[in-house]
């Protein structure tokens, strides 16, 4: 039996005269997730996308690929029925049979965006009812609360029977949104802050800074695997290694203990604003919430940003604990997080950090350092790969 995906929009159509953009970009980039797997043709029409495979593919691992793309609100796997209520009446039945066998209680509900369809959408749910009732004589209706819901879309160009559908990643398509770094550690917070721009159609760049030999090889390993967990859902990126070893000695040896995490983020901004300049992107992205450590009190976040021009986006700052882990599980970054490999932020922490720092107090530590040099030195050692989840 012929199968599709057919995908609906969410918040793309509410868009004006500029939805064609967003519509062309998701396009793209369901056609560039899919094609791996084989040919499709995918189509929008009528506020939904259809992707028709042109031959045999792995139809599971397909809807994988669609319900990770950013821009569809929901997805669903549809058998394919010609334009005549006994053929649709066929395909439910048949194209359904696992589902409906498993279940006691039905629903049918219907669409006909094709108005030269005989009958309208009460009609063909009575029809199609009574059908799969000879067809399942164990099942029953119930309207209000269904073990199952069997759909029935009569659209202009084919009619499609499908189960419930699935929740898609939502958000708009990524590339509509422009450019943006981000600040990207081993930790939970921020693949789920990059996770949270890329859905809002930002294309991303990762900044990751790596402290050997305080720091190992299988912890920047740790952040491939998270960014590669990402871009399954955000698509390629840029992941640059940034060698921050000698900044963090530095700060060590010559400034205060209390200021060295804010001297380090301060440095860190800096260089991650120079590496978003070269890669075109506007913003950076950072996994910061408000309180959550003592770099993340509201003076020391202004503190932070008073070293950067861009502006700083941080989707997680009104965000608990709960919520982040929560959302990382839903992600699959959560497990790698959570690996034994540190990273650089935990080096040279110290005992008792200054958590209401003076923007003045930091401006004179970082006269005890060559700033500009040691941020030409990082910047030059940078080291760059190319990350695809998919």
């Amino acid at each position: 039996m012929k199968e599709i995906i057919l995908m609906k929009l969410g918040e793309l159509v509410l868009k004006g005269l500029n939805r064609r953009v967003f519509e062309d970009t998701l396009l793209q980039n369901l056609r560039r997730r899919l094609s791996p797997l084989g040919r499709f043709d995918i189509r929008a029409r009528q506020s939904t996308i259809v992707a028709t495979p042109l031959e045999e593919v792995d139809m599971d691992e397909a809807a994988d690929r669609v319900g990770r793309v950013f821009g569809i609100a929901t997805y669903s796997r549809a058998g394919v029925a010609q334009k005549d209520i006994g053929q649709i009446e066929q395909t439910a039945g048949a194209y359904l049979r696992p589902v409906l066998e498993a279940a006691r209680t039905f629903k049918v509900e219907a669409k006909r965006s094709d108005k030269t369809f005989p009958l309208n959408s009460p009609a063909i749910c009575a029809q199609v009812g009574a059908s799969l009732l000879d067809q399942f004589p164990h099942l029953s209706v119930d309207v209000h609360e269904p073990d199952v819901t069997v759909y029935v879309e009569v659209r202009d160009f084919g009619a499609y029977v499908h189960p419930d559908p699935m929740r898609g990643a939502g958000g708009i398509p990524v590339g509509t949104g422009g450019k943006a770094a981000v600040l990207i550690s081993g930790g939970i917070d921020s693949p789920v802050a990059a996770w949270q721009m890329a859905r809002r159609g930002l294309e991303l760049t990762a900044v990751h800074f790596a402290s050997p030999p305080y720091t190992s090889d299988r912890a920047e390993q740790k952040v491939v695997d998270l960014l590669t967990q990402v871009s399954t859902w955000s698509g390629r990126l840029t992941m640059f290694t940034m060698p921050f070893t000698h900044i963090q000695e530095e700060i060590r040896d010559k400034c205060p203990e209390d200021l060295f995490t804010l001297l380090m983020r301060r440095f860190m901004m800096r260089i991650s604003e120079q590496m978003a300049v070269r890669e075109g992107c506007l913003a950076l992205i950072t996994g910061e919430s408000l309180g959550q450590v003592a770099s993340q009190t509201l003076q020391a976040i202004c503190c932070t940003d008073a070293s950067v021009s861009m502006p700083v986006f941080r989707p997680l700052i009104g965000s608990d604990k709960a919520d982040i882990v929560a959302l990382a599980r839903r992600i699959g970054t959560f497990d790698i997080s959570i690996e034994p490999f540190e990273d650089c932020c935990t080096v040279f922490t110290p005992k008792h950090p200054r958590t209401r720092p003076h923007l003045d107090a930091l401006l004179q530590a970082e006269t005890l350092l060559d700033c500009d040099a040691l941020i030409a030195e990082c910047v030059a050692g940078a080291r760059v790969r190319q990350i695809s989840g998919h």
